[in-house]
């Protein structure tokens, strides 16, 4: 069984899109997260470091824009 599969299962099995008790657990640890106040800590750690990695991570971005817009 992949790794994928081994997941589905331990979340009541395959339910195809829209899984709800994936999306309710990921809601609840966003909620968490944010309650903790751990937000300013993570945008401060994934700020770039500088203007070299700025570029790269300013490339990355366009390039995911441009896998989602086909």
């Amino acid at each position: 069984m992949s790794k994928q599969n081994d997941n589905a299962a331990d979340l009541g099995g395959n339910q195809g899109e829209g899984n709800r008790e994936a999306a309710r657990i990921y809601n609840e640890k966003t909620r968490e997260f944010i309650d903790k106040g751990n937000v300013e800590k993570a945008i401060d750690e994934a700020a770039p470091r500088s203007d070299e990695e700025a570029r790269r991570m300013k490339e990355a971005e366009q390039a995911g824009k441009q896998r989602a817009r086909s």
